[in-house]
């Protein structure tokens, strides 16, 4: 064991297993499902990679084993701001870390170095592109270490949806400490993904350790997008006074968003990477505070986001590839507790998103991209339960629907759609199978643009045939056609469209086609928050230990979930502790929090009780 750890008590503790430490550093009373074969692993001096969800428990895979063997572990983290979440919460913990980066000046860097020397860290969480530096790699080799981890791994791969480049030197650690134990975590990677991180790193087959995807907490609905903003609001009506982040693909539309709902009443700000770094700093630091209701952003924000009370997240335009969709949504319940992610979904996004992506260089990073879009649009069509098409791209086989995602909870209207089906396809082929969606669906409803002037195309028999229906109608109906297979989209040319084999069958009329009607609105009903924990908490009391929390923390100076989580405080409101004993059985409560806090709550509780006479249960 580390005899290290005293962890800022007055005496040493006697923690002789991973478990001792897990109850009494982090105050859990259990492990989470895989998390101990992967710090025994790390115990025994081997190597692992951890595929495990957010809010899973990854970071605990790598501290506890940190906390367990002698030496520094050293932590290599994309962002800052994940940095600081992960360090703050350590630190609250009695947990002896720190943090290597940019964001600091010279002299806490020089402090940081000297603990890191002297040997009183427990964890030093560094940037890559510091810690590859020749001299950082000479530092390393003079002070004793534990283990190295490598956390969002899936920047080491060039499949992987956030690649970055100055994560490709890692693999060199594995050759200049080869009997340290070497762990690489993510959230996010399909099985090519996977494979290249192995390799890039240099881990084995026997190495790997997947969790699964499945975030049974989150509710999945997809909605046509039509009116995009009043969609929004009559969302958003539904989740007044919760933390939630909205994703939209410009710093444009960012910003009208986020003033938008500001002049709407909400208490909304924009993040997108053209703000000021003060800026920025300053909304995320009041986001992480509970300060701020609604972060409206661009997938600059969030990666470094350890918020574990993000109740919802919108998806205003359609993400680039499904692992992105999936670590985005996963910023919503961290606790454990129920959240919603929402996507509006429209035919103009997918064409935004294209452009985006063809703006790119490298032609095979282009290809790569444009197939994982073409996936991400697959997923949103209105076909199957959510979660299985969301877990079945990852690889894994859900044997069942989940009951929870707008698919399952209001299954869609279906309808007989052969004769507007013909309509499309006849389009498509008069148009000389050379054009796009956008330019078929203009021909279907009549419009009079010059383009179709010139050439030719409101002469022909299909024009203005779909003039009743709406655009909306007619980029949904051919999106289903290209799912089912009678349309092809050819993404490498222009994404005209052609006629498929298939699409002889509809034509003649010989099948009978049965599409679904576009989805507009999440119609999902809401269930009782506080059934995620099955405790029938005093929803009051969780009220005012809530206040007793905001305040502990802006006295402390950091986010309120480093105090305590949601989740802690609830099963306070339902057990009632009145004494340390009681305090420590609540899960995330641990000795130094319970000496630093405890106390603080036991109070607030007793207090509410006396208030209310005899309105506490027993």
């Amino acid at each position: 064991m580390n005899n290290r750890l005293a962890i800022g008590f007055n005496q040493r503790m006697d923690m002789t297993t991973p478990l001792d430490v897990l109850q009494s550093i982090f105050g859990y009373r259990e492990f989470r499902p895989g998390q101990q074969p992967i710090i025994e692993r790390l115990l025994a001096g081997r190597n692992a990679f951890v595929l495990m969800p957010t809010g899973g428990g990854k970071s605990l895979c790598y501290q506890i084993p940190a906390l367990c063997r002698p030496g520094t572990a050293i932590v290599v983290s994309p962002l800052i701001s994940l940095m600081k979440d992960q360090v703050d919460a350590l630190v609250a913990n009695g947990v002896r870390a720190a943090c290597y980066n940019s964001s600091l000046n010279a002299e806490d860097s020089r402090q940081v170095l000297a603990r890191f020397h002297q040997q009183q860290l427990d964890l030093l969480y560094v940037a890559p592109e510091r810690l590859m530096s020749p001299a950082f790699l000479e530092r390393l080799e003079q002070v004793p270490l534990a283990l190295i981890a490598v956390d969002e791994a899936h920047c080491v791969s060039q499949w992987g949806h956030d690649f970055r480049p100055e994560y490709i030197e890692l693999g060199q650690l594995r050759q200049r400490f080869p009997q340290l134990p070497f762990i690489a975590l993510t959230a996010t990677a399909d099985p090519q993904t996977r494979q290249d991180i192995l390799r890039r790193l240099q881990l084995a087959e026997e190495d790997v350790f997947i969790s699964g995807f499945d975030r049974p907490n989150i509710r999945y609905s997809v909605v046509d997008k039509q009116k995009p903003h009043q969609q929004l609001l009559a969302f958003l009506d539904s989740h007044r006074d919760e933390s939630g982040i909205i994703y939209a693909l410009s710093r444009k539309r960012v910003e009208e968003i986020a003033q938008r709902l500001q002049q709407q009443g909400f208490d909304a700000a924009a993040y997108h990477a053209g703000l000021p770094d003060a800026t920025r700093h300053q909304v995320q630091e009041r986001f992480s505070r509970d300060a701020l209701q609604i972060v409206v952003a661009t997938v600059a924000f969030g990666m470094g986001i350890d918020k574990p009370n993000v109740r919802f997240v919108v998806h205003y335009d359609l993400p680039k590839n499904i692992e992105s969709y999936y670590q985005e949504t996963g910023r919503a319940g961290r606790d454990g507790l129920p959240a919603e992610a929402l996507l509006l979904f429209g035919y103009g996004d997918i064409a935004l998103a294209r452009g985006l992506i063809e703006q790119g260089n490298n032609a095979e990073q282009k290809r790569i991209e444009l197939h994982k879009l073409n996936a991400m649009v697959s997923y949103a069509e209105p076909l199957t339960c959510r979660r299985r098409a969301l877990l079945g791209y990852f690889g894994e086989k859900l044997e069942s629907d989940c009951g929870n995602c707008d698919m399952c909870l209001n299954p869609p209207e279906r309808f007989d759609a052969t004769v507007d089906a013909q309509k499309v396809l006849s389009c498509v082929f008069r148009v000389g199978q050379r054009f796009g969606a956008g330019h078929v669906i203009d021909v279907l409803r009549g419009s009079h643009n010059q383009r179709l002037v010139d050439l030719g195309h409101t002469q022909l028999s299909t024009f203005a045939i779909g003039a009743a229906q709406s655009q909306e109608y007619w980029g949904g109906l051919i999106r289903q056609l290209i799912h089912l297979g009678y349309l092809h989209q050819d993404v490498a040319n222009y994404s005209v469209l052609k006629l498929t084999e298939a699409a002889r069958i509809i034509l003649t009329g010989r099948e009978t086609l049965m599409l679904v009607r576009p989805r507009l609105k999440s119609t999902a009903k809401k269930e009782v928050r506080k059934r995620a924990i099955d405790l029938d908490y005093d929803e009051r009391l969780y009220q005012v230990l809530r206040e007793a929390r905001k305040e502990l923390a802006e006295e402390e100076n950091v986010p309120p979930f480093v105090i305590f989580s949601d989740a802690s405080l609830m099963e306070m409101a339902f057990y009632l502790p009145m004494d340390e004993k009681e305090m420590l059985a609540i899960n995330g409560v641990g000795k130094h929090k319970m000496s630093r806090y405890g106390r603080r709550f036991i109070a607030a509780i007793e207090q509410y009780c006396m208030d209310q006479g005899d309105g506490c249960h027993d």
